[in-house]
């Protein structure tokens, strides 16, 4: 790989690290904030409402995906990384300066509704066109160990939002952290998107846009994808919303499961999300290696079909376990069967469009299953939780996986079919 590539890719993926710090920090500190914009006495019904704007947020990333999926194929994949991490800038800025309910009474959930808008307008755009852009950016017989690295990067800012916590956790007491320390790890993404806007504006372009013709780059729009590209559009939308769900049951919820069900501590319960997230990053370009030489196909169906086959189990074990180390043990097992998909799934997206339609053709169906599936995740658990069958979320999360491994099955094997352009 010669050095303008390698800089290009590790140029965007930094970019994404801010862009999913920034957007996973309202998930990791949702515990501490949620008493402060949500008076109600129950803690349970404080994480459901939080969760119900969490889950807005991705309600808004089908309009983010199509606005800067057709923006992306239009002016370039640079341009349209450049315009999502400046919307991240702006929505983290906000949660960071937002008053509490008590200051402002309702403008403070409703504030935060607005911030939870703009981060889901651009994440519904970052993910499309980070996805085509490391793709394009990467060579054919490397590119899923390349493409990895967007959820390297991914975990990565979901691992420096839950740093940020343990060393608030080690420096400041409860109080102080949910009435004013919760609101730093907000200003600091706000100043990190900051200057990735600024680098995103210098990186390169990559070649499979620019060898595109001007009438080429203007053909970019919702009905000529599923006009063009039905079977695709659906099999995206399909692995993305089991996809999505798999990937919020086992991340971002679990660390909410481990504190309201298990009944660790706070504390005890990020250091042992940060662990596994850590060795679950590590694993990502591991994973992307091995579907350069076996295929996507069978990668996929790993975390389908497994995931289908343990998300009962392992949650039942975790619901009462009281060994914080066999917590991280069930966890990491979970995380490293999601690994077959998530170290490709961006890739194989890519793959399955031309680069006319590619940022949207990625973005599209992406953010309409994510949002669906995976934004409302954290809610549906919480929903059952309360209801008192908190083991239907279980069942839920399994069934899902199950038919999202069908879907993996009818598609083609994209290692061979790819419509990327070396």
């Amino acid at each position: 790989m010669n050095g303008t590539r390698l800089k290009a890719i590790l140029g965007g993926s930094a970019g994404n690290l801010v862009e999913w710090y920034d957007f996973y920090a309202y998930a990791a500190l949702t515990l501490y904030f949620a008493p402060e914009f949500f008076p109600k006495s129950d803690p349970t019904a404080q994480l459901l409402s939080a969760a119900a704007i969490y889950a807005v947020g991705f309600l808004m990333r089908p309009i983010g995906a199509y606005v800067m999926g057709v923006y992306g194929d239009r002016h370039g994949r640079k341009a349209g990384l450049a315009l999502s991490v400046g919307l991240m800038f702006a929505g983290s800025l906000l949660i960071a300066v937002a008053p509490t309910y008590r200051q402002a009474g309702a403008l403070a959930p409703a504030l935060l509704l607005v911030a939870r808008l703009l981060q889901g307008l651009s994440v519904g755009g970052e993910y499309g066109t980070s996805a085509t852009y490391l793709s394009e950016m990467a060579s054919a017989e490397h590119r899923g160990f390349w493409s990895s690295f967007q959820y390297v990067t991914l975990i990565g800012g979901q691992l420096g939002a839950l740093g940020v916590v343990l060393v608030l956790q080690a420096v400041l007491d409860e109080a102080a952290l949910q009435a004013w320390g919760w609101r730093v790890p907000f200003a600091i993404g706000a100043g990190l998107a900051l200057v990735v806007y600024l680098l995103r504006r210098r990186l390169a372009e990559t070649a499979s846009f620019e060898a595109m013709s001007v009438e080429e780059r203007r053909q970019s729009g919702a009905l000529r994808l599923l006009n063009e590209h039905p079977r695709a559009f659906w099999l995206v939308a399909i692995i993305s919303a089991g996809g999505g769900l798999g990937f919020y049951a086992y991340t971002t919820y679990m660390q909410k499961f481990l504190v309201n069900t298990a009944g660790f501590d706070r504390a005890t319960a990020t250091r042992v999300m940060t662990a596994a997230l850590f060795l679950y990053m590590c694993a990502q370009p591991v994973f992307g290696a091995v579907s350069d030489r076996v295929g996507r196909r069978p990668m996929l169906l790993l975390f389908g079909i497994g995931g289908a086959l343990a998300s009962v189990p392992a949650f039942t074990a975790l619901a009462e376990v009281r060994s914080p180390a066999a917590a991280f043990a069930i966890v990491v097992c979970l995380l490293l069967l999601l690994s077959g998909y998530t170290a490709i799934s961006a890739l194989v997206k890519a793959e399955l469009f031309p680069a006319s339609i590619r940022t949207l053709g990625v973005a599209l169906p992406y953010a309409l299953g994510n949002a669906l599936f995976g934004g409302t995740a954290e809610f549906v658990a919480l929903w059952f939780k309360r209801a008192g069958a908190e083991a239907a979320f279980f069942w839920y999360v399994a069934a899902a996986l199950a038919v999202t491994s069908v879907a993996f099955w009818m598609l083609p094997e994209t290692k061979r079919t790819s419509l990327i352009a070396d």
